[in-house]
């Protein structure tokens, strides 16, 4: 694999692009307008600087060369003319996924392999809108990828072995810790581990046990973990986090869902991206 094209520059996007870049692939992002594009660029520009800085021995030249692997364009069928593989990291629904994946199957070559990105979604359930069911298949990677950096590799009953072992390679290339998993599952291995303890979080606040810092407190010094709940939904984004609570067959969600939504998102409070969340990162 030489070329890579990824749909979706949001804050994981954003970082795959640039995470793909850096290690020597020729990395196309597609983007809906000029706009979302120059976006883009001033995310991924600040994801070179933090991946100077919290990577020991990365030089100066080789984020020059990260970035100057990427190009950018809003023309679908000019971003997969050449890809070797597609990277889809859009919003978080069904629907938009599967119209996404009819509209661009039949802008791909033969040798393109597609994955997505969704972190709660069944590859399953979108293969058949590829038109190349073969060759389909998941890759989730954890945010902040350059530190934690594991990808997830998963494919469903008809992904061909030779496609997902290619995958597993990219993931191996690019400076993952590649984790195949053996069968379809949601919510993969992370997100299956870290949903119930956001959810619970969020259950403890909305019942008025604690405040979200006095939650996170205890799950850090009682576990040594670095965050708690509510400082992983910041930097997940809350937006992601009200669709997963949508989703989340636990009682209660979709009750702090709604609180969720009005509370926070509607107020322009989306986590870590916009500088306040559950948290202010505000200077």
């Amino acid at each position: 694999m030489k070329n890579v094209t990824v749909f979706g520059n949001g804050v994981l996007g954003s970082q795959i692009v640039f995470q793909t870049a850096v290690h020597g692939f020729r990395v196309t992002v597609c983007g809906r307008s000029a706009e979302s594009l120059d976006r883009a660029k001033k995310s991924i520009a600040g994801i070179a600087e933090r991946y100077q800085k919290e990577i020991p021995g990365t030089s100066a030249e080789q984020i020059a060369r990260g970035l100057a692997n990427i190009t950018y364009t809003t023309d679908r069928a000019l971003a997969v003319a050449d890809a070797d593989l597609v990277i889809e990291a859009i919003i978080e629904d069904l629907k938009e996924k599967q119209t996404f994946y009819k509209d661009i199957s039949g802008l791909l070559p033969e040798k393109t392999i597609v994955c997505t990105n969704s972190s709660t979604l069944l590859p399953s359930d979108m293969a058949a809108f590829t038109g190349r069911p073969g060759k389909f298949l998941g890759l989730h990677y954890a945010n902040h990828i350059w530190i934690q950096n594991s990808a997830e590799i998963m494919g469903t009953d008809q992904t061909d072995p030779a496609a997902f072992a290619e995958v597993v390679q990219f993931a191996a290339d690019t400076g993952m810790v590649a984790v195949p998993l053996k069968k379809e599952k949601a919510g993969w291995l992370l997100n299956s581990l870290l949903v119930p303890l956001c959810v619970s979080g969020c259950l403890l606040y909305a019942g008025g046990y604690a405040e979200p810092k006095d939650i996170d407190s205890i799950w850090r010094i009682g576990t040594g973990a670095p965050r708690g709940p509510f400082e992983i939904m910041d930097v997940i984004g809350l937006k992601t986090v009200y669709q997963v609570l949508m989703m989340a067959q636990v009682s209660g969600a979709k009750e702090f869902a709604a609180v969720l939504k009005s509370d926070y998102i509607d107020e322009g409070k989306l986590g870590i991206a916009t500088g306040e969340g559950f948290y202010s990162y505000r200077k």
